[in-house]
């Protein structure tokens, strides 16, 4: 995950930024999380997102470890893929 990642320009985001972490499952979670905590993105950014991938996480799975842990994200599904279900894609 990290190096699919450029932490070098975490010290130009602003207020009017958003980041959004996809999550695949408990280690993408975990890693999200300690991002979040190490770089003290609540403090630097408007929004952090999180969203499951979908079809490889639940929804309520993602839900509750937000809020078990309390995280200062939003939570957002991709709603093009439960409108336009895998055989209806192209959209």
């Amino acid at each position: 995950m990290q190096s699919r990642n450029l932490t070098a320009n975490i010290p130009y985001l602003k207020r009017s930024d958003e980041v959004k972490f996809v999550i695949g499952n408990r280690e993408d979670y975990l890693w999200s999380k300690e991002q979040i905590e190490f770089f003290r993105l609540h403090n630097k950014v408007g929004t952090i997102l999180m969203s499951p991938v979908s079809s490889k996480i639940s929804l309520p799975d993602l839900a509750q470890w937000i809020l078990e842990d309390k995280l200062p994200v939003r939570f957002q599904v991709q709603l093009h893929k439960i409108i336009w279900p895998e055989v209806a894609r192209g959209v």
